[in-house]
């Protein structure tokens, strides 16, 4: 079987790495192709890939190339992890929209935007090149903005799903809480990419089975301090929500609070970047053959797990969850079609599914209360429009996304972040 991830270069890949070798009855590779353009870094990262898998007997092969068409040729799966222009594109997303007090963040609000204008080109771009060579080839996107890079991708037609570790954390948090297996674990999981929450939380009676009981109340009794802790909210919060927002909510439920946090500690980029410097420094060395410890520190957990488990499901290899809700389900980004009923059927949302060679069909939720329904659906509409600025560009369509933006939604400050936005990403946009 053979595994192709673009973006090999990224820090990350050690993690999927680790996760082929612990789980490799689950998806059988025996042959790992990192592609990237960026040939020192790559080199660097798949020698640590290659002995971490010989250090657990692992047999598969780790090849790199520049090439996307020579990479994903004959692939089975395709995993996407890039990130357009860098962390230096990255550092200005979460930067020049606090200049318009806005939140500068890589996925929401205008830095998003940015991302998606800068991504949504190129991932089709490759798409199209996974179509012509591998057409039976399963697309799984981790690449953010996860729900506006999948939905371009499903609209144009490909085999494609999109990834999140959000949940898979939440789900291994809870376990860890409770001192359970985390295959024991459900969740109650609804939402958009990067603005969901966990309305329920099952502890079932053995891990895969369909009878247990709900412990959202007691986890947020007795671990209710450590939660929001995590999340960087306020406990009152969460207990009048009665439900676990994921921390992305914070930048909504406490926006002014971030921007104030942001302007005076600096950006997350610029954090990650130096952790990447040096994880690059320590995959340089022969002697290391196990992901750094440093590398948690990076984001992604149980990044590797998720997208073993997944991809597993989608060729028939093995069963799991990497959501914890039984065999052949998983939490992933997909289309809506019907399952929230209040938001267009080509929306992608991010939902428990059932996973299996004929594809990912969401489950049925449950209704979703007008607190969070009324959020879903702004974003959704905003997320359309991001869309339609990242194929076709322009100016307007540009202004049109961040107005409808709940978190700018102001015709000033819609009219300053479009002009920063194209003046900072310019290299990145054709029409600009």
């Amino acid at each position: 079987m053979k595994l192709a991830v673009v973006g090999g270069g990224s820090t990350y890949t050690p993690e999927l790495a680790d996760g082929l070798a612990r789980l490799r009855d689950t998806l059988p590779v025996g042959e790992l192709v990192l592609v990237d353009p960026a040939a020192e870094r790559l080199e660097r990262v798949a020698g640590l890939a290659r002995r971490i898998l010989a250090r657990q007997d692992h047999p598969a092969t780790v090849t790199t190339t520049a090439s996307v068409a020579a990479g994903v040729e004959d692939a089975d799966a395709v995993l996407l992890q890039l990130r357009v222009g860098g962390q230096a594109a990255r550092e200005q997303d979460e930067t020049w929209p606090l200049e318009c007090g806005c939140v500068g963040q890589e996925t929401t609000g205008a830095g998003g935007l940015a991302k998606a204008l800068r991504t949504v080109p190129v991932v089709l771009g490759i798409a199209e090149q996974v179509r012509r060579t591998a057409p039976r080839a399963w697309i799984v996107d981790f690449t953010n903005p996860v729900g506006i890079v999948t939905r371009a991708l499903l609209t144009a037609g490909h085999r494609a799903v999109g990834l999140c570790n959000v949940a898979i954390g939440f789900q291994r948090r809870f376990a860890r809480h409770l001192g359970v297996d985390p295959g024991r674990i459900r969740l109650d999981h609804v939402g958009l990419n990067h603005l969901t929450w966990e309305r329920g939380v099952t502890l079932l009676d053995t891990p895969g089975a369909t009878g247990g009981r709900e412990v959202l109340p007691e986890l947020l009794v007795g671990f209710g301090e450590q939660i929001a802790a995590d999340l960087r909210l306020p406990l009152p919060l969460i207990r009048r929500l009665g439900a676990v927002p994921s921390y992305y909510l914070r930048y909504f439920y406490q926006h002014d609070t971030v921007v104030d946090e942001l302007r005076t500690n600096g950006s997350r980029a610029s954090r990650v970047a130096a952790i990447e410097r040096q994880l690059l420094e320590m995959y340089a060395d022969p002697a290391l053959d196990t992901k750094p410890d440093l590398l948690a520190q990076r984001g992604g957990a149980f990044y590797s797990e998720a997208a073993v488990q997944l991809v597993a499901a989608l060729l028939g290899t093995g069963s799991g969850s990497g959501s914890g809700d039984g065999a052949g389900v998983q939490v992933v980004d997909t289309r809506n079609d019907g399952t929230l009923p209040f938001l267009p059927d080509d929306a992608v949302i991010e939902v428990p599914a059932a996973v299996d060679t004929d594809g990912v069909r969401p489950l049925p939720v449950r209704p979703v209360e007008p607190l969070y329904a009324g959020l879903i659906a702004h974003v959704t509409a905003y997320e359309q429009l991001a869309l339609e600025a990242a194929l076709k560009g322009g100016y307007d369509r540009v202004h049109s996304a961040l107005l409808a933006h709940p978190l700018i939604g102001q015709a000033e400050r819609a009219d300053r972040l479009t002009d920063r936005l194209i003046a900072h990403n310019r290299a990145h946009l054709s029409w600009a």
